[in-house]
């Protein structure tokens, strides 16, 4: 069948059932597609039907709604036929009502079924629907010691509940949007009225607003790529924060944050986001505030580690005259048959590719391909003299360290640059580290996320929130919230 063109979708129902049945079934497909069902029914004296996809409806309520209706006698129908289904005769909760065509196929696209009464020129949306899902696990990359083991699923209403649970205000905001001309994905931008900056606020819906695009493939990310005007492609620093906790995006909201859902998608996006949010984990707060501190400085210290320490070591080992006598012991004493270079260039690639490899392998086969990796290819190497034992072991600290990284993303940018500063020490010794880690830093100075420095609160320098930042402090004594985002409501204590 001809797809019906865009325009005729536009115009009113008409008061004829086939009329509107025509072109409703000719445009989903009926007939072709084996989910796309028409039900033709008797209401009272009239003609009736449902139009619904198959796998999104609750089967026993309409089955009890269709009982219903067919016992309905004629003179029980009469004129008003849609206000009189609505206002006594079903029963559901979530109905509403739609008057063109391209709303009826919208609806039931979304999952709702659509009820058309031949004489009325109203369609009777029921919101019945039913997603497949699965149960709110914990994430797997986000995961505490102690605390709720509740995460984000694919299913968009499960997420925003879970967001509800948290925050019981009547100030919380959840507005609905469908972007993708296509595949019309459901996108919710959540905010707390009474906090959040309403020039943020106003700013993410507009560029949301303004994504013009088929469908959305990879959910979250592709709408990242496209809401994120200010970033150039060649700048690997995120500055969106990912997130598959309730209780992250519900400290989030309360700081003043905006965060988007993407139906389809497990991961909640956090705006505004500073390098500073993709450092910090919800474990630090699990802990007592020393323990929470002490957490805090390790993983940072083993983000630097994921960042220099590779390249760093490379640049001291081929140029022992950088280093004060006191550290004149960093390097190995025999290099062997590769050049240093050539073996962290070497190591950097295998632990790319060993990373990959562990993504695509069976969790049955994952245990057999680390020891593969660590035992076979790690110790034969170094037997060789393929590798030297140090390169081997500063490359495992720095992916231990990129491992620590609670980003994902930051963790996937650091490595980047720590192979570019390998190639870059490699290749022209202090002057390649130099221009590699001095891009990185521009990069981080000038990056900003929805109009907030990357670097903040340390450039700008807010002392306070620095602090704050460093440490882990006890949560009364948090008096304010992020000047950055700009709150309407600053002080939460108020």
């Amino acid at each position: 069948m001809a797809r019906v063109a865009e325009e005729d979708l536009q115009v009113s129902l008409k008061k004829n059932l086939e009329d509107n049945l025509k072109p409703i079934q000719e445009e989903l497909g009926v007939g072709v597609s084996f989910d796309v069902l028409v039900r033709r029914f008797k209401l009272g004296r009239k003609d009736a039907a449902l139009v619904f996809i198959d796998g999104f409806v609750k089967d026993d309520i309409i089955q009890r709604l269709l009982q219903f209706l067919m016992t309905l006698e004629g003179r029980e129908i009469g004129p008003n036929i849609v206000e009189k289904l609505l206002n006594r005769y079903i029963t559901y909760l979530e109905v509403n009502r739609a008057d063109t065509l391209k709303q009826v196929i919208d609806e039931v696209l979304a999952g709702p079924l659509a009820l058309l009464v031949d004489g009325a020129s109203e369609a009777v949306i029921i919101d019945a629907r039913t997603y497949p899902a699965r149960g709110p696990d914990e994430p797997d990359l986000e995961r505490v010691s102690r605390g709720s083991r509740d995460g984000f699923v694919e299913t968009i209403v499960f997420n925003t509940a879970l967001v509800r649970r948290r925050v019981r205000d009547p100030s919380l905001r959840i507005e609905l949007k469908q972007v993708g001309r296509r595949s019309k994905t459901d996108v919710a931008v959540v905010y707390l009225k009474d906090i959040a900056n309403p020039e943020l606020v106003e700013e993410v819906k507009t560029r949301i607003k303004k994504v013009d695009v088929d469908g959305l493939p990879m959910a979250e990310k592709s709408l990242e790529e496209y809401i994120l005007e200010q970033k150039k492609w060649w700048n690997p620093f995120p500055t969106v924060r990912y997130t598959e906790r309730p209780d992250v995006v519900a400290v989030h909201l309360f700081e003043g944050h905006v965060a988007v859902i993407v139906d389809t998608s497990p991961s909640v996006m956090l705006l505004p986001a500073t390098l500073f949010h993709f450092i910090q984990h919800a474990e630090e707060y699990r802990q007592d505030v020393l323990v929470g501190t002490f957490l805090r400085l390790i993983r940072t210290l083993g983000v630097l580690f994921s960042w220099l320490l590779s390249p760093l070591w490379l640049l001291f080992a081929l140029h022992p005259e950088l280093l004060p006598p006191a550290l004149k012991f960093i390097g190995p004493e025999q290099v062997g048959e590769v050049g240093l270079g050539v073996q962290f260039i070497l190591a950097e690639v295998s632990l790319t590719i060993f990373r990959m490899a562990l993504v695509h392998t069976p969790n049955a086969l994952s245990t057999s391909l680390g020891i593969i990796g660590a035992i076979l290819l790690g110790e034969m190497a170094v037997k060789v003299g393929l590798f030297n034992p140090e390169t081997v072991m500063y490359v495992a600290v720095a992916a231990i360290g990129t491992f620590a990284t609670p980003s994902m993303e930051l963790g996937m940018a650091l490595r980047l640059f720590r192979f570019l500063g390998v190639v870059g020490v490699a290749l022209a010794g202090l002057t390649g580290f130099i221009v590699v880690y001095g891009v990185s830093v521009i990069l981080l100075l000038v990056t900003r996320s929805f109009n907030v420095p990357y670097l903040w609160p340390l450039v700008p320098l807010n002392a306070k929130a620095l602090a704050g930042v460093i440490f882990r402090g006890p949560v009364p004594e948090r008096r304010r919230r992020p000047a950055a985002l700009r709150p309407r409501d600053p002080d939460p204590h108020q």
